[in-house]
């Protein structure tokens, strides 16, 4: 860096050796060193090259991605990791690197399925850094480009791998799962799997209570549809001392702890006490871990083999065998009786000797003879050796080892072969937890194996940030020489080239006998003397040192040749393969022949490079993506951050690596935008051009003078060093322009006070001019007083004697004037009584005159009207004649009726043994009655033509006489029917009569089975009986027939023949009635008003027919099944809304009409938030009563009429069909409800952020009013597009006329949604969390609150209202002064709906990019994060997102209650079905 860029007065950082790196200000420069002045108060001298500057002008919540930092460097970097970091922001980015700070307490808000939902398909960068946007990242990469991806998840112990990988894993198989058909599916067996990894390789170290003390790489493999297919989990190197050797304050793996906590009868079983009494357990103080209970974990451990595949027998071996590893560390050995012997030291040693080979179900001598002797094969004999006590204790801790180790590679390959690898798949996602570099007081086999690994890693690392580097340049169409690829080959080859490398010469010592760690580290020394990666250190022989990437390593030489010999004594091998359990025998198989009697030599290191290696094949043939986890402090607690320990571990992840790489080229890269928004001021005049972007940026450039940018297709590539320049030139400018403004300011504060004493002279001296012309004044007026009253006396003593003079001259005029008045007054009175006496004369003699004429008038005109009227009232009398003959006709022939009918009874009665003699008479009868029938249809006709004529008579009458309704009927068309009638009366016979009765009484019965419902008085056949009920709706015809149906002497035989043949006419009509119904329903039949006629028709049907009562019918059925194919494309919104409107209004009318009867009011209570319920009773059917369902017959009968409504006793089809009904309203709702939030969905992604504008445009249109509104209208654009279908849809639903309450329900449901969605939008995305962003989305809610009022509250209802929480936060956006604001205001006044996690993540996310303001005060934020700990265990408070409730926000009574009566009597019915007399009840009575 150019330490140019580094002047007096910079705000700079500065290395310090207990806070890594403190900022301060330059106060003195020296040659090349610098004093810098700390905020912290002390002063700190350093090099001016190891100084770096700090940005000002930094967001105070920092950046999401630390490529945007205008100073990419090592304090800059940490500085805004530390800002995040206390605001509970543990996620940042660095390119597509996230990195990942443990929290060290539960976040349960940002890990959701909501959240997940969130950042599904998002973009990387779109949404706030999070892992699951990592997973989703590489997860759509596999689906889109068919190509398999890896992530690697580094840090070192306790900074939260194991839990990172959880969470990758979570969100895989939220995205890959699919629903579980058997069991569980591949992905919850992999999840299930950790618990059971965990408890058998993990273990409390000092850093971390669960670490991960193993390699895990977990390949998810997935089908060509994208979904988990399989997987596959790869252990690496897990730590076998620790079986044998713990450091205190460490523990054992959790397995054992987990066992000696187990339930009372486990432990009897394996002979366990506690752990306190186990050598492998107690060589550490510490037992339980704090918050943990072991005996849950059992538990849960338990559950998770039973999960993952374990059987129970399986598991009864594997806590067998891990109880025979506490009694094996408890076997201690003393010297036996030869030398160099040794046997069990004692009682308790025996003891546990013999329960270890209980449990290993071996001998326990041949155990005691493997522990304590060691067989030596040559090839002359074998030969049998005594081992002494320490070499048996090295053998015993050598096969617990063992054990252990096989037993874990069992788990693993059970796991593995419990979840199943999919053969077929052709692409994984692998998530690669590993170990992250260790640096310790005391580092052995282990670290080396460890740092060994993340040198590859790291190597594979710099090879994806420099690709990423190189793709970036690409995309950007920069020119760009190549960049020198920092690499660690070097150290790679150090340790694994063969044949010199470290773990070669490893090997090699490993193969002879005498080697020992002296004489390995001696063949390091002379190997490596002159390598630069290889240091011996002065104080030691044995140890050497490596320069790894992130620091030297000393390790300890000691136990190498020992850890990295891998062989099974064959004593120990012959021992438990010959285990009499299979389990056990299982985990040593037998050995070949030739090396059965000899331990071969098998090298760790070795095995662990070719394992190293397959995991770096299969990582380079995967697309990386990668996650840096990091501990911010040793203390495991939150809200801690120790600089130094996340320094080395950024070192040491590779994450500064990655910065070197950026800064080898363009570290700094800043939009367009932005660019000319900071530096613009440095040439004011390229943005007065109309110049774009681009062009303005190049003239800056060129303007500071820099060589060596670059400037790409959307942003400006900036060398090391140059933006720290620029930001000099913009100081310098800024500086000047501050000396401008002081000067300014320094010129106004003397003026005004030269003006202010200017003034004060002035009114001095007014005031003492003032004081001598006040007594000038006062001696002037006084003078003038003077002057006055001498005037004032004179002048009343002249006024006196005027007055005197004057009031004697008016008494002397007023006398002479009077007389002369009296005189006129007495000529005037005269005149006027002469001509008053001459106009009462004129008056009268005119008034006589004009009575005598108007009499005459009167007597004229009321001879010539008695005249008319007389006329008139001959008329009228005539007409009255005429009718009241009618009316007699009329009476007779109903009382001859009447008489016939009682002759007939008594005929009946009279003649009940001659009914089989007249068989024949009976057929002429009902000719003669169908004749009759027929005259009566003809004479009803023409009596309504003449009642047609008639009331034209009376209409055309003339207007001087009351209108009267006339009734005129031919009178000889009457007397002829008479006439018939009596000759029909007196033909007939009884047993014709009898016979007639008897067969209409066999079809009435027909009737009643069939249709249940008709009454016993109507007794005629269909057609007759639609004559009679129009003739006596018309008022013509009433006949009143009484006829006992219930006679004994009707032939039962000819009743049955009779039967059958009306019974089927009956069916055929009814369901041809159906049929004709529902080909009319499924036409578009419009509202009358705002009814829907098809809903009020099949209403008026359904209750003609008695459906609702009868048992069994289809009509129902068919009805659903209609509403059901017309909703079948799901996008027609408006036949949506017209079967709503239908639904509705046939549900309200069915809910105020259907009472539950009997066992059928016992049926289950619809359920509406259970889908299966739902759908249940949409594909039940109505043609029959489930079993058990005892249905009442239905009594009473059925008016000619359904005009009106009335309380119906339904039976179980109808309550199913009011039930199946109910559930199509509320699919039919969800359906358009959804229509409209799939519509609005794209637009409201546009709507949350406001498009950005340069500021030279803003410049150049600010003279430009006619722009600015277009602008306007443009940002707004996509508001528009959410109101116009907000509008569009309202439309539709009025022209359909859907209640309002559905429309309010419809509404509130959609502004929730955008709710929802534009408030989640703003807390996961910071550029969106801004003040102008604030203000384009307060525009936007300002359209939607007119569109509300425009739509009234008749159908918006409360929708606004559900807006609270986006409105809330925007007002807190766009108000200024939040820093003078407390919690109070803040939490009650101004954002009340808001939780106080919602309030400080917008706190925090807040950026002022308009004015520059800051955000709340640091106490409202600490306040903020004190009740957030409080509210910790509250998941509830703890969500920041909020949910979209899509569920039916009403129920049947709901609706019920929210509309009004339905007046259904004069829907005129369509035209299909009008003319068919089955459907003659619809027409509308006449009025």
């Amino acid at each position: 860096m150019a330490t140019v860029n580094i002047t007096v007065g910079s705000h700079v950082w500065i290395e310090d050796p207990d806070d890594s790196w403190i900022d301060g200000v330059v106060s003195k420069i020296t040659g090349k060193d610098a004093e810098v002045k700390a905020s912290s108060g002390k002063t700190i001298t350093g090099k001016l090259s190891k100084i770096y500057p700090k940005d000002m002008e930094a967001a105070p919540a920092g950046v999401d991605d630390m490529t945007k930092l205008s100073y990419l460097h090592e304090p800059g970097v940490l500085q805004n990791l530390k800002t995040r970091y206390e605001l509970n922001e543990i996620y940042t980015y660095t390119g597509n690197i996230l990195i990942a700070i443990n929290p060290f307490q539960k976040l349960p808000h940002i890990y959701g399925s909501h959240m997940m939902q969130q950042y599904r398909g998002a973009p990387l960068g779109e949404l706030s850094p999070h892992v699951f946007a990592v997973a989703d990242v590489a997860y759509r990469a596999m689906v889109n480009e068919s190509k398999s991806n890896s992530i690697l998840v580094s840090g070192e112990s306790g900074a939260g791998k194991t839990e990172t990988t959880k969470m990758l894993m979570r969100y895989l198989a939220y995205l890959g799962g699919r629903a579980a058909t058997e069991g569980r599916t591949v992905e919850q067996q992999v999840l299930e799997s950790n618990p059971v990894l965990e408890a058998f390789g993990n273990a409390k170290t000092v850093r971390n209570n669960n670490s991960s003390r193993f390699g895990k790489f977990v390949e998810i493999q997935f089908d060509k549809h994208g979904r988990i297919s399989g997987a596959a989990v790869r252990t690496y190197l897990l730590e076998r001392s620790r079986v044998c050797q713990v450091s205190d304050p460490e523990r054992n793996y959790h397995c054992f702890y987990l066992l000696c906590a187990a339930p009372q009868e486990e432990v009897d079983k394996y002979k366990l006490g506690s752990p306190q009494s186990y050598h492998y357990l107690n060589q550490s103080k510490c037992y339980e871990l704090v918050g943990v209970s072991d005996a849950q974990e059992y538990l849960e451990t338990r559950r998770a083999m039973d999960i993952v595949g374990i059987s129970s027998k399986e598991q009864e071996a594997i806590f067998r065998v891990i109880a025979a590893i506490l009694h094996l560390g408890n076997t201690a050995f003393a010297k036996g009786k030869d030398a160099d012997s040794s046997l069990p030291k004692d009682d308790q040693a025996k003891f546990h000797l013999q329960t270890t080979a209980e449990l290993l179900m071996c001998d326990a001598k041949a155990l005691e003879d493997a522990l304590c002797k060691r067989v030596m094969v040559t090839p002359e004999e074998v030969i049998k050796r005594s081992l002494d006590p320490r070499s048996a204790t090295i053998n015993r801790d050598g096969l617990a080892k063992t054990i252990y180790s096989r037993l874990f590679d069992w788990l693993v390959d059970k796991i593995n072969n419990s979840i199943g690898q999919d053969p077929n798949s052709k692409f994984l996602i692998g998530v690669l937890d590993i170990y992250g570099f260790e640096s310790f007081k005391a580092n052995s086999f282990e670290q080396f194996c460890i740092n060994f690994t993340n040198e590859k890693l790291q190597q594979h690392f710099n090879q994806h940030v420099f690709k990423m580097e190189q793709e970036e340049y690409t995309k950007e169409k920069i020119n760009w020489s190549y960049i020198e690829f920092v690499d660690n080959q070097d150290v790679l080859d150090l340790i694994e080239k063969k044949p010199g490398g470290v773990i070669a010469l490893l090997d090699e010592a490993c193969m002879f006998p005498k080697s020992t760690h002296e004489t390995f580290a001696n063949k390091l020394y002379q190997t490596f003397k002159n390598h630069k990666r290889f240091i011996k250190p002065k104080l030691s022989r044995t140890d050497f040192t490596i320069a790894h990437y992130a620091g030297d390593v000393q390790y300890q030489s000691d136990q190498f040749l020992d850890k990295n010999k891998d062989y099974v004594v064959p004593e120990h091998q012959d021992l438990l393969s010959a285990s009499k359990c299979s389990f056990v025998a299982g985990l040593f198989p037998p050995l070949p022949e030739e090396t059965s009697k000899s331990a071969k030599f098998s090298s760790i290191g070795s095995r662990f490079k070719l394992q190293l290696q397959s995991l770096m094949d299969t990582l380079n043939s995967t697309e990386p993506h990668y996650v840096r986890c990091v501990k911010p402090n040793n203390k495991l607690k939150p809200a801690i951050f120790e600089n130094l320990n996340v320094m080395q571990q950024l070192r040491c992840s590779g994450v500064l690596e990655a910065i070197r790489i950026s800064m080898a080229g363009y570290p700094t890269r800043r939009a367009f935008f932005e660019f000319v928004n900071r530096f613009g001021l440095l040439l004011p005049e390229a943005l007065e051009g109309n110049l774009d972007e681009k062009t303005v940026c190049q003239k800056i450039l060129d303007k500071a003078g820099l060589k060596g940018y670059q400037i790409g297709t959307s942003k400006v590539f900036l060398r090391a060093g140059q933006m720290a320049e620029l930001d000099s030139k913009r100081a310098e400018i800024l500086g000047t322009a501050a000396k401008v403004i002081q000067r300014r300011i320094c010129t106004y504060i003397s003026r005004k006070r030269f003006l202010a004493i200017r003034k004060a002279s002035v009114v001095l001296q007014a005031i003492c001019r003032g004081r001598l012309a006040s007594k000038v004044y006062g001696s002037k007026r006084s003078q003038a007083a003077a002057l006055k009253i001498q005037k004032n006396t004179r002048k009343y003593q002249s006024r006196q004697a005027y007055k005197k003079l004057h009031v004697s001259a008016l008494v002397l005029q007023t006398g002479i004037r009077a007389v002369a008045a009296h005189k006129e007054l007495r000529s005037r009175k005269l005149n006027k009584a002469a001509t008053l006496v001459q106009a009462q004369w004129r008056c009268r003699r005119a008034v006589t005159y004009y009575k005598n004429l108007i009499r005459g008038c009167i007597v004229t005109q009321t001879r010539w009207r008695g005249r008319v009227a007389r006329r008139e009232l001959r008329k009228l009398k005539m007409a009255a004649r005429e009718t009241g003959a009618l009316k007699e006709a009329k009476d007779k022939l109903e009382k001859n009726v009447e008489e016939l009918t009682w002759r007939l009874q008594l005929e009946k009665r009279l003649r009940t043994d001659l009914e089989e003699a007249k068989a024949q008479e009976v057929a002429k009868l009902q000719s003669q009655l169908q004749e009759m029938q027929k005259i009566i249809d003809e004479t009803n006709e023409l009596l309504e033509k003449e009642r047609e004529s008639a009331k034209k008579v009376v209409e055309e009458a003339p207007p001087v006489v009351q209108e009267k309704e006339v009734l005129v009927e031919d009178t000889k068309q009457i007397e002829s029917l008479t006439e018939e009638l009596e000759t029909l009366k007196v033909e007939r016979s009884t047993s014709q009569l009898e016979e007639k009765l008897a067969n209409i009484e066999s079809e009435n019965k027909v009737l009643r089975q069939q249709a249940v419902s008709m009454t016993p008085n109507k007794f005629l056949s269909g057609r007759s009986r639609s004559i009679l009920q129009r003739g006596s709706e018309s008022g013509h015809l009433e006949p009143r027939v009484s006829i006992d149906l219930h006679s004994s002497s009707i032939n039962q035989r000819e009743t049955t023949e009779v039967e059958d043949k009306p019974q089927k006419c009956l069916n055929e009509k009814q369901q041809e009635n159906q049929e004709l119904l529902i080909r009319c329903i499924t036409q578009h039949l419009g509202f009358a008003g705002n009814r829907p006629i098809a809903a009020c028709i099949i209403y008026k049907c359904l209750l003609h027919w008695r459906s609702f009562e009868v048992e069994r019918t289809t009509v129902f059925d068919r009805i659903i099944q209609t509403v059901g194919n017309s909703i079948e494309t799901p996008d027609n919104n408006e036949v949506l809304a017209y079967w709503l409107s239908n639904a509705s209004t046939l549900l309200l009318l069915l809910q105020r009409t259907l009472k539950a009867s009997g066992a059928a009011g016992m049926t289950p209570q619809r359920r509406r938030s259970s889908s299966a319920t739902l759908f249940g009773r949409m594909t039940q059917s109505f043609r029959g009563t489930p079993p058990g369902v005892n249905l009442a017959l239905i009594n009473g009968g059925v008016t000619s009429r359904v005009d009106t409504l009335r309380q119906v006793e339904a039976k179980y089809p109808a309550l199913l069909f009011k039930q199946q009904l109910t559930a199509y309203v509320e699919k039919i709702y969800g359906m358009i409800r959804d229509n409209l939030k799939k519509e609005i969905s794209p637009l409201l992604g546009l709507c949350i952020q406001a498009p950005r504008t340069s500021r030279a445009s803003l410049v150049k249109g600010a003279s430009k009013s006619v722009a600015n509104t277009a602008g306007q209208q443009a940002l707004i654009a996509h508001w528009q597009g959410i109101v116009n279908s907000l509008g569009k849809f309202l439309n539709i639903l009025k022209e359909n006329h859907v209640p309002p309450f559905l429309v309010r329900k419809v509404f509130t449901q959609i502004f929730s949604f955008v709710n929802v969605q534009l408030f989640n939008s703003l807390l996961l995305r910071r550029e969106c969390c801004s003040f102008s962003n604030g203000e384009y989305v307060k525009a936007g809610l300002a359209e939607l609150e007119h569109w509300c009022y425009e739509a009234t509250d008749e159908y918006a209802g409360l929708a606004w209202d559900e807006l609270k929480h986006i409105r809330q936060a925007i007002g807190f956006l766009v108000i200024h002064q939040k820093s003078k604001k407390t919690l109070d205001e803040i939490s009650h006044d101004l954002c009340p709906v808001l939780s106080i996690q919602q309030l400080y993540r917008i706190s925090t996310m807040y950026w002022d990019d308009k004015y520059g303001t800051h955000s709340v005060s640091p106490d409202v934020i600490a306040d903020m994060r004190v009740l957030m700990t409080e509210d910790s265990n509250n998941a509830v408070s703890n969500s920041f997102l909020l949910d979209d409730d899509s569920s039916i926000p009403f129920s049947v009574d709901d609706l019920s209650r929210s509309m009004e009566q339905i007046e259904i009597a004069d829907i005129e019915p369509p035209a299909l079905i009008r003319e068919n007399t089955g459907f003659s009840f619809l027409l509308p009575l006449p009025e």
